[in-house]
């Protein structure tokens, strides 16, 4: 019998499938073996083909996995869509479908406590009208149809979730949930835990691969109905997946960052597109993208315009910073410059009457930056264009490579003057909250605090237990966690993020302010008691601000759309940056100068292309990172496949890129830093 030559997606950096031969038939979205260069590789089955480039040798397909299941359609036309639309190797994209290990391979350590807990099982409450009222309109809606829910923080939509979930569970089929980050997990997965009992998995970076690797299997085989993960539990193959929830979809942490740069959210909506079953979106502060599409009908709109118990939002104070340390000045007050002393004395009424308080500065450590008294120099990351941070007072640290070195009170550059922390951190107001509140308790929650699965649940519960008084964290506190005895938030510096060199700035300064303006009085103890925001800022008027203090999401949104349209910015138009990195700055420069030059020939030789903006080459915000010298490259285009089709032609197979040199791509960038 003459082999038959067949189209696989092998697990290395290629643009496309490689041919093999093999006699017999194979089936679409089938694990094989093959050989690839001197090693063998897996690879994914896409189908039969007639095309062979006779320059290469044919090589056979080895065999076929026992162990992992086949991949139904839909889910191959998935990731066959994340390929094209992210322009990343398709067989890099399927090994993300595939679990750590193999499937009864034994952990080299001992296990840890149980992925899901017993839980106590609830009975489900009333519904509110409005609850009731968009659940009967999601049901009415068969097949696949992306609902956004717009509703108040606090306002019922994890129970919406829930009644959603058992009648898709009742029809015999799975759902997904998404959150954000893995900070959201916990406590979403204690209420599931209380209405589902073991039909429950997760995965998450915080398992163990043998956790991964078990939760993976229960559900591919149907053990387990409902998965709830963050943005990679995306590619579990899930058994007749007919409902995918994604919270608080507005979140940016939703976007990969490294590798396969896809957001889960609209990596979400074409799943369940291929799926053909409903997507909810859940926000109390939807993306402009989302809100945009909800606004035009592509999306279905529903709103829940009031909180559960009929607890009341929050009151909003914004306080000038300006004239809060003139008034400080002159009462002669000995409060640390970060307070002021509303904020002080708003403390200490909520912890007087035996509630919580929770202070929130988006910035670690003890300080921003060291600098010297005499010559100003200040200690920066020999691997990276920022500046270090001054942790527990004797302490230097780079956020994004990892390099530390003991603080020097001596300035290594004049030998004269002494270095000096300028700025403000999270351990700050740790210390010096200690120092007013000798008698409190008092909890830091950042990412040195809390670095994995344990921290977390530890952090969590000694919250909900009333163990904690004052909570001081970064916005790892200001994502949709729910505390029934926090009375009080302080954002202590608004500022922080009002003027970084990004389009979705001000976007991103209002989700924060409302997602932080939500956590307070949500429980039904807090009721009939004022529960209170404070916002310190040097800018009361911006623009992000005005709004938050009235919880005016639809007003801030009508505004913000105009400046974007005006700039055909997201969502009325397609952006995609190119960055280009070398160890070598001057590769990097002329390779990023040669890629403009390719783009604007480009753009000069085909006429569906003169639409196109190009902007830059630029040199990064961040100039060099991790020893790597760092272009950016912009394209800007009212129609996302003629932008997506300029990219692919432009790059081509990438044989011309020097040795030394990366092009990262990026389609829909969140950021460009």
């Amino acid at each position: 019998m003459p082999e038959k030559l067949w189209r696989v997606a092998v697990e290395a950096p290629l643009r496309e499938p490689l041919t093999y031969s093999f006699a017999d038939n194979l089936e679409r979205g089938r694990w094989v073996h093959v050989p690839l260069g001197k090693r063998s590789s897996m690879g994914l089955v896409l189908g039969p083909t007639d095309e062979f480039n006779h320059k290469f040798e044919l090589k056979s397909v080895q065999n076929f996995d026992e162990e992992l299941p086949l991949l139904h359609e839909a889910f191959v036309k998935w990731l066959e869509w994340l390929s094209e639309y992210y322009v990343y190797p398709v067989g890099l994209v399927a090994e993300s479908a595939r679990p750590p290990l193999k499937k009864n391979m034994k952990p080299r350590k001992s296990k840890k406590a149980p992925v899901i807990p017993q839980m106590e099982a609830d009975q489900p409450p009333i519904l509110t009208e409005e609850q009731r009222r968009i659940v009967e309109s999601i049901s009415t809606h068969e097949g696949y149809q992306t609902h956004l829910i717009h509703g108040v923080t606090g306002s019922g939509k994890t129970e919406i979730y829930l009644r959603m979930i058992e009648k898709t569970l009742s029809s015999g089929q799975s759902a997904l949930v998404l959150v954000p980050e893995i900070s959201l997990t916990p406590q979403l997965i204690q209420r599931f835990a209380r209405r589902f009992g073991d039909k429950i998995a997760a995965l998450h970076s915080q398992l163990t691969e043998r956790e991964k690797t078990d939760q993976w299997w229960s559900l591919v085989e149907g053990k387990k109905q409902i998965l709830i993960g963050a943005r990679s539990a995306l590619f579990c193959p899930q058994k007749n997946l007919g409902l995918i929830i994604v919270d608080e979809e507005h979140e940016p942490s939703y976007k990969q960052d490294e590798k396969l740069k896809y957001h889960a959210r609209d990596a979400a909506v074409m799943l369940g597109h291929f799926h053909n079953c409903p997507v909810l979106l859940g926000s109390a502060t939807p993306s402009l993208e989302s809100w945009h599409n909800s606004q035009i009908g592509k999306y279905k709109l529903h709103q829940l315009k009031s909180r559960v118990h009929t607890t009341q939002l929050p009151s909003v104070e914004i306080i000038d910073l300006k004239a809060a340390k003139e008034k400080a000045q002159l009462q002669g007050s000995l409060l640390p410059s970060w307070l002021s002393t509303d904020l002080y004395g708003k403390l200490q009424s909520t912890l007087d009457e035996g509630y919580q308080a929770a202070l929130f500065l988006n910035r670690r450590g003890m300080a921003h930056i060291v600098i010297c008294n005499s010559c100003g120099y200040s200690a920066e990351c020999p691997n990276c264009d920022i500046h270090l941070t001054l942790h527990g007072k004797s302490h230097l640290v780079c956020h994004y490579c990892g390099y530390h070195e003991n603080l020097k009170q001596q300035c290594p550059h004049c030998h004269e003057g002494e270095l000096a922390p300028i700025g403000l951190g999270t351990e700050r107001l740790e210390t010096d909250l200690n120092r007013l509140f000798p008698d409190k308790r008092i909890l830091r929650a950042d990412r040195d605090e809390i670095q994995s699965r344990e921290d977390l649940e530890n952090f969590i519960s000694t919250m909900e237990e009333g163990h904690v008084d004052i909570l001081v964290g970064t916005q790892m506190i200001a994502k949709g966690l729910d505390f029934p005895r926090l009375k009080l938030v302080g954002l202590v510096l608004a500022d922080i993020g009002f003027n970084m060199p990004d389009f979705r700035c001000t976007e991103r300064n209002f989700q924060l302010m409302v997602q932080m303006s939500g956590r307070p009085g949500r429980s039904l103890e807090l009721k009939d008691s004022k529960s209170e925001v404070i916002i310190q800022t040097y800018n009361p008027e911006h623009e992000s601000l005005v709004f938050a203090v009235r919880h005016d999401y639809e007003g801030f949104a009508a505004q913000e759309l105009v400046h974007r349209k005006a700039l055909s910015y997201p969502p009325y138009g397609g952006l995609t940056s190119l960055r280009i990195q070398s160890s070598e700055h001057g590769k990097a420069y002329q390779l990023a100068q040669q890629i403009g030059h390719r783009a604007r020939a480009l753009q000069n030789q085909f006429e569906p292309y003169k639409g196109l903006e190009i902007l830059g080459p630029a040199e990064a915000p961040m100039a060099k990172l991790k020893n790597q010298y760092r272009y950016y490259i912009l394209f800007k285009c009212s129609h996302k496949a003629v932008l997506n089709r300029f990219v692919r032609q432009l790059l081509g197979d990438e044989s011309w890129i020097p040795p030394k040199c990366r092009i990262i791509v990026d389609i829909d960038p969140l950021q460009l830093l």
